[in-house]
């Protein structure tokens, strides 16, 4: 069971579960160097052995740090999807992006989502290449700079908090192999003033980070790959919705822990943009 006064941002809970991105991180760098070899899953979706031993990894450090908190990990679901889910429960990518990986790119990252009661509660995010941490925190996001072998210290990180977006000229995040017909006649609407190109959940980072304002996702994508970003995106301020403006909800295993289409945006206003 898990007490009722359990703090997800508490500094050592929180710190840990940073050291742990970034010893995945450090892991996926070694793959990343040597070079890996690309399998397919039974979705047809790529895996490599970075994505298998990160998984593994972060396991190990979460039974050990939170024993009594489920863990749904990507690459375990690959096999078997849980038959129930806890109230409270672990979403873990431990190679989002791994196109971007397998392509030598640099936008891929590391996920850690934790979910309480259908929502979205703590993040963290590591994009190894960027030597970038993004974590979230009770009124803010994070951000620091520190390579995957690196010494953490957390408390130096800096705040994230978005701003009101202009709708006069939005800067648009489009994924890079994903984005559709769906996605274009969205963007078509909008008064854009710059279009970003990005893989993995570096998008959401660089919505709560300022970067970018608005980012529209038709087509599938997995609770995993969205929870730890979402977390930090409304951590900073912002906000992931349903196409009907409804907030992001996560323990949907009836439909195979995958999401319907949604809007990520840097904050509230994001329908005074539509034409």
């Amino acid at each position: 069971m898990i007490d009722n006064e359990f703090d997800p941002h508490a500094p050592q809970f929180i710190h840990a579960l940073c050291q742990m991105a970034l010893d995945a991180g450090a892991l996926i760098m070694q793959h990343y160097r040597d070079g890996v070899a690309e399998e397919k899953k039974a979705d047809k979706s790529p895996v490599t052995q970075a994505d298998l031993d990160a998984e593994i990894l972060l396991e190990k450090a979460l039974a050990k740090l939170a024993p009594h908190i489920q863990v749904i990990g990507e690459e375990a679901c690959a096999d078997a999807m849980p038959q129930h889910l806890d109230d409270m429960f672990f979403l873990l990518d431990p190679l989002d992006g791994t196109r971007d990986f397998i392509a030598k790119r640099d936008n891929f990252t590391v996920n850690i989502g934790l979910v309480h009661n259908h929502y979205p509660i703590a993040g963290v995010i590591y994009a190894p290449v960027h030597e970038k941490l993004y974590f979230s925190g009770t009124d803010c996001a994070y951000r620091l700079l520190v390579p995957p072998d690196g010494a953490l210290d957390t408390e130096v990180a800096e705040k994230l908090k978005t701003k009101k977006i202009d709708p006069k000229g939005l800067h648009i995040i489009a994924s890079h192999s994903h984005r559709g017909e769906q996605t274009d006649q969205m963007i078509a609407r909008l008064n854009v003033k710059s279009t970003i190109a990005a893989a993995s959940s570096y998008k959401f980072c660089l919505l709560a980070e300022g970067t970018a304002d608005f980012y529209p996702r038709y087509g599938r994508t997995m609770e995993w790959d969205t929870a730890a970003g979402q977390a930090i995106l409304e951590a900073a301020g912002g906000i992931v919705t349903t196409e009907d403006g409804a907030r992001f909800s996560y323990g949907k295993l009836a439909r195979g822990l995958d999401n319907p289409s949604f809007i990520a945006a840097a904050a509230y206003n994001w329908h005074d943009a539509l034409k």
